[in-house]
């Protein structure tokens, strides 16, 4: 079951589970809470339930969409990257609310995110899916999952294999920021930048970002 602070009617949606890597390894894990709080705090768009800590470092969410719960994946990835490791499960299911007072929640949506997140968690212990931090599982009704989880573990692979720099380049991208603009808060030339957009496929980052996020 999943607590989750609503007033949300049982339905259909997309949840979201999330925690940290190696949280017990963090040298100030207040710190990391509250660098992961304010994240979460950014990640409301098209939210049915806010993202909000349910136990130790474990975040839950639902949303309206698989992609807009995929976009506020990134979104909190992106915000505490490269301080802090974040790996997600994306659920699509219904959802029974069993207590308005408390938030608790119930059914299909939230057991496939949980399925979703252990999943993440058993295959980056595996060499070839290491850099792997998000995967979906879906209730009956859609047949999109395998097709999801191919661009989830290919951009995942993409993002994970970035430098601090790179990473801070396509965080620029993904908001919008024109590459002139980065190039000089980075203190190199627009050629730089698109040098590496195109070597580290940081356009295709945010390509595949785009496609993801109108997922119905």
């Amino acid at each position: 079951m999943a607590r989750v602070k609503s007033a949300a009617s049982t339905g259909l949606r997309a949840t979201l589970i999330g925690d940290v890597v190696g949280s017990r390894g963090a040298a100030d894990r207040a710190a990391v809470h509250r660098a992961l709080d304010n994240a979460l705090a950014d990640a409301v768009v098209d939210a049915v339930d806010a993202p909000a800590f349910t136990i130790g470092d474990e975040f839950q969410g639902s949303y309206r969409t698989v992609g807009a719960a995929i976009e506020a994946a990134l979104a909190i990835r992106l915000a505490v990257a490269p301080e802090i490791d974040v790996r997600f499960g994306i659920g699509w299911g219904a959802v029974t609310v069993l207590d308005p007072g408390t938030g608790i929640q119930d059914g299909p949506g939230w057991w496939t995110a949980r399925e979703a997140i252990t999943w993440t968690a058993t295959a980056q212990r595996q060499p070839g899916l290491a850099l792997v931090r998000t995967s979906y599982r879906a209730d009956v009704g859609r047949t999109d999952t395998d097709a999801i989880n191919a661009a989830l573990i290919c951009r995942d692979h993409l993002l994970g294999s970035l430098d601090d720099r790179s990473l801070r380049i396509v965080k620029g991208l993904l908001s919008n920021h024109t590459k002139k603009d980065i190039a000089a808060a980075e203190g190199i030339s627009a050629s730089a930048v698109s040098q590496r957009a195109g070597r580290d496929g940081l356009d295709l980052i945010v390509v595949a970002s785009r496609y993801l996020r109108n997922i119905p």
